[in-house]
Order: C-alpha cells, then sequence, then structure tokens
C-alpha cells in the first residue's frame, strides 16, 4: 500500500479552495453563512485590486462539507489529500488570492525522534479523534512499523498527542502530564477540536483547544481525522516528511 493515498470518493475529507475558479463576490457569502464554526469570510477587496477574497480556516473547519454543496462556482471542493498536517498554524489558513507566509513546501527538519516517537494520548473530547487514532495503529495501518508506539505514562513520552477541545476542567491534568515529560518533548494537536476548540470554542468551557495551554509542533486538521492523515502528522513531528501547501489549496483543474 502506498504512503498517505488519497481518500476514497466515500470518505467527506475536508474543503479546499481551488484556486483556478471564480467566486461570486462578496454579496454572495452562501459559504461563509453555512459555516457552522465560522471558519470561512469573504471580503470584497475590489479597491485593492484583487476582487474578492475567500479565506478558510482549516484549523476550525470541521468538515460538514456544508460550503461546497453551497458554492455555485466550486471554489470550495472537496480535499481528497491524507498529507494535510502543518508545523504552523497559520499554514491552516488558506486564501484564494494570497498563500500563507510559507513556502509550497517545507523542507525536512533533522529531528533525533526520527526513527521512533513514543506518544503519551490525553483526550479531552468525545473521542472520535481517538478512535481514529487507534485505527493508525491496526494491521490495515500499523503505525507502529514507522517506529510509532503509544505509551502508558509521560515519562516514558516522546510526544504528547491531544484530542478534544480542553476544556477549563481539563487544562491542569493536562499540563502536569505534561511537565512530567522528559525534554526534548513535542505536542500534537490531533483534530480541529484540539487545534481551535471546534464547535465548543470561546464557550463557557473555555475549551478553545491545546495552544491555549502548551506550545504545539504539530497540527493535525480533520473533525476526526482520517488514520492517514494521522500518520502524517505523526511523521512530520518526526522529521520524516515535510508539510506542503500544495494539499490545502489547488491551483490547477484537477482533469489537467
Amino acid at each position: 500500500m502506498a504512503l498517505f493515498p488519497d481518500l476514497d470518493e466515500a470518505a467527506r475529507g475536508m474543503p479546499m479552495i481551488a484556486n483556478d475558479q471564480p467566486c461570486r463576490g462578496a454579496a454572495c457569502q452562501a459559504c461563509a453563512d453555512v459555516c457552522p464554526t465560522d471558519a470561512i469570510s469573504v471580503t470584497d477587496k475590489q479597491k485593492e485590486g484583487e476582487g474578492t477574497e475567500v479565506t478558510l480556516d482549516l484549523g476550525a473547519c470541521i468538515g460538514c462539507g456544508l460550503c461546497i454543496s453551497v458554492c455555485p462556482t466550486e471554489l470550495l471542493t472537496r480535499n481528497s489529500s491524507t498529507q494535510t498536517s502543518v508545523s504552523s498554524l497559520d499554514q491552516l489558513t488558506v486564501s484564494n488570492i494570497r498563500r500563507p507566509g510559507t513556502p509550497e513546501s517545507m523542507p525536512i527538519r533533522s529531528n533525533m525522534f526520527r526513527r521512533s516517537l513514543a506518544l503519551r494520548v490525553v483526550s479531552t473530547g468525545c473521542s472520535a479523534c481517538d478512535l481514529e487514532v487507534g485505527a493508525a495503529g491496526n494491521p490495515i495501518f500499523d503505525m507502529e512499523r514507522f517506529g510509532i508506539s503509544i505509551v502508558a505514562s509521560p515519562r516514558m513520552a516522546d510526544a504528547l498527542l491531544v484530542t478534544g477541545p480542553v476544556g477549563k476542567g481539563m487544562k491542569e491534568a493536562l499540563k502536569r502530564t505534561y511537565e512530567a515529560m522528559a525534554e526534548p518533548r513535542l505536542v500534537i494537536a490531533c483534530g480541529t477540536c484540539a487545534i481551535s476548540g471546534g464547535v465548543h470554542r470561546n464557550g463557557y468551557a473555555e475549551a478553545n483547544g491545546v495552544g491555549s495551554v502548551l506550545p504545539v509542533d504539530v497540527y493535525i486538521p480533520g473533525c476526526p481525522p482520517h488514520p492517514w492523515n494521522i500518520i502524517h502528522g505523526l511523521m512530520l513531528a518526526m522529521g520524516r516528511v515535510g508539510p506542503s501547501q500544495r494539499a490545502l489549496v489547488r491551483t490547477s483543474s484537477p482533469h489537467e
């Protein structure tokens, strides 16, 4: 099996911006109006001579697919890639006018965890991401062949993999887990909730993701992310693959 194959047609996946498609303008707003997490904004930039800018925050997107279904010009389309993890939060914000301030293909960094990575998983949410993390270790995906294992104690862990929105009731437990880890240590935000809080953000539980509590090294978007997306994020943390903006924005027709 090839590493990081595209998602099956039956899988919804995340949306992406197709820069080769037009936008009807700020008067439309169909995608922004239907988004349940306010992950999309539409801004008229006619004065700047740039037309209409559509911005998509994949760190807040729950992959419901509503924006794709209502977009009249197919500017927002389905993303079948399983290589969507990034090492910087701003890389998850994409636009039809400007690209994030990072190259399309980032260099692979040297990393002492390149050969093996021991994970301590802390769940603070609905367990959907936990089920996918578990699936990443089954015989089909078998993340252990890449040297990735899950350990029971933070004292044995190289990386802290956090799922869920991290409500205020879990913040102290998460900090104590992190403090029990030996340095150097990594933090991986797995899923939309862990990245931004998702549908829970800015609520009474102060559940705005792990970034408000701990420094994050790798972000794995999705609600929940597919096992291949998770393995891509873990291998990114290990320094064995690099993030690619080409997996987040389409600049040419898929039929070309």
